[in-house]
């Protein structure tokens, strides 16, 4: 567990909202090459890495995504200040008080700078604590001697330029790792660790296999193009949800039955149960209500093709996030057992 928690460390640290992806594609890129492997870049930024299974003729499909929330410069304010239009589904509350860069485009520079809302000193502004935080009263305090728009403007910063979080990623002794974006860089970790471990142990999977990082899929089409036409079974690796009425929890790996979509496989489903069963991998079953992965955006699409969603268990999901190496441990071995299992009738 080790490495893998190590990758989730070290990706969770590259900035990497929808749309401004790159470095950590060319990351990942160079890890998996590192390996021996054969890396593509999609057209729309994507990488595919194809593993030549015993049957060529039926392929399977897993996904991870590597783009994460995030934020543009929607204006910049008289003051100085930026306003934000957010990038992925989230409240404007998850962020504040969060330390963030502005990727300034003209120059390629990075500015620092935190999250607040305009109403921010409680020694000023009677509603500091009651005032709802929306784009009007949220603004990016950049750490920078601006006091007008001239003068941020003159730091070359526009509007269209990216705004990341700080992920503040930490490990605890117990065995927890709080951070932002481990949705879905825990899984990304978890398949660049069996990429390597299939390479260096030198085993072959029953079928051949296409490992997919998708780049948009805080928006809804990241892994829903560039399928190859022979494949029958698609599995998302995102996260597990918890809250109220959930049974997901950060101790198992978590398997969606249905989401906003609507159900996911029975079939595919049973089959990733049947293997946590027989293995002994902890798990739950779950439904996540405002919820969408690669796999449902593939269906939408027009995929034909079985589909299953698993991940680990995210507590505080879209916010500060949280989740345990039992989880995480429990994630890998079941996607492992299913990449080596014989393909359902």
């Amino acid at each position: 567990m080790k490495t893998t928690v190590d990758y989730i460390t070290k990706l969770t640290q590259i900035p990497s909202p929808t749309g401004y992806t790159k470095a950590i594609m060319d990351y990942v890129t160079a890890e998996l090459s590192s390996f021996g492997y054969e890396v593509t870049r999609t057209h729309k930024g994507g990488l595919m890495v194809s593993v030549q299974g015993q049957d060529h003729s039926k392929h399977r499909l897993v996904t991870a995504h590597l783009d994460t929330l995030g934020a543009m410069v929607r204006a910049i304010k008289p003051d100085g200040r930026l306003k934000m239009d957010l990038i992925g589904g989230f409240v404007y509350n998850a962020i504040e008080g969060e330390n963030c860069i502005v990727h300034v485009s003209k120059n390629n520079k990075e500015i620092t700078g935190t999250i607040l809302i305009h109403q921010t000193s409680v020694h000023v502004y009677k509603d500091a604590g009651s005032a709802e935080r929306n784009q009007n009263s949220m603004e990016v305090r950049l750490d920078e001697k601006v006091s007008s728009a001239e003068q941020t403007r003159a730091l070359g910063i526009e509007v269209g330029d990216f705004i990341s979080f700080d992920p503040r990623v930490i490990v605890t002794d117990s065995g927890f790792i709080k951070s932002r974006h481990l949705d879905d860089k825990v899984s990304a970790a978890i398949l660049i660790e069996l990429l390597k471990e299939y390479k260096t142990k030198n085993i072959q999977l029953p079928y051949t296999t296409h490992f997919y990082f998708s780049a948009f899929e805080e928006v809804g089409h990241g892994a829903n193009s560039s399928l190859p036409q022979e494949t029958v079974e698609y599995l998302a690796v995102d996260m597990g949800a918890m809250g109220d009425d959930q049974a997901t929890d950060e101790y198992t790996v978590s398997i969606c039955v249905k989401d906003a979509s609507g159900p996911y496989h029975y079939e595919l489903r049973q089959h990733l149960v049947k293997l946590c069963q027989e293995k002994k991998i902890p798990y739950k079953l779950d439904i996540y209500p405002y919820y969408g992965s690669d796999a449902s955006a593939a269906m939408s699409s027009g995929a034909e093709v079985r589909h299953a969603l698993l991940g680990a268990g995210i507590e505080s999901s879209h916010s500060y996030e949280r989740t345990h190496t039992d989880s995480v441990f429990a994630t890998e071995q079941l996607v492992d057992a299913y990449l080596q299992s014989k393909m359902i009738d």
